[in-house]
């Protein structure tokens, strides 16, 4: 036998070799009725709803309860990352304001040496300047 073509699928074939064993086993189990044989598939297709139908409202409340705790892990995970970005912001902010504090005594010690200096300059200029007029 020869291999079909590489882009020929053989999903169809085989799906109608079910169907068709499905629809040969249903027959001969009806004993070749075929109203029979349908009222057999539909009742085993109505025992597969109902089956699968029990399974859903139970999976529904496990998946419900699984978003409740995905949603409360994130909600926790964004409230920590809140709480720690507002810890470092609050640190941060100390630390600002001891530079803040550090660099403004520098800054008037700074000052008020320039002051002393200019005013022993000036008190000096002004005594140089008084010894010319006397």
């Amino acid at each position: 036998m020869a291999a079909p073509p590489p882009n020929k699928s053989r999903l169809p074939l085989y799906a109608g070799l079910i169907i068709a064993g499905a629809g040969g086993y249903y027959l001969y189990s009806a004993g070749g009725d075929p109203k029979v044989a349908q009222k057999k598939i539909e009742h085993d297709a109505a025992r597969a709803s109902s089956a699968v139908k029990s399974e859903i409202p139970g999976k529904g409340k496990e998946v419900q309860k699984k978003g409740e705790q995905w949603a409360t892990e994130a909600g926790s995970k964004v409230d920590r990352t809140v709480h720690d970005a507002k810890a470092k912001l609050t640190e941060t902010e100390a630390k600002a304001e001891q530079y803040r504090r550090e660099t403004g005594k520098e800054l008037g010690s700074k000052i008020d040496q320039f002051d002393k200096k200019v005013e022993e300059g000036a008190s000096k200029a002004k005594s140089g300047v008084s010894g010319w007029f006397k």
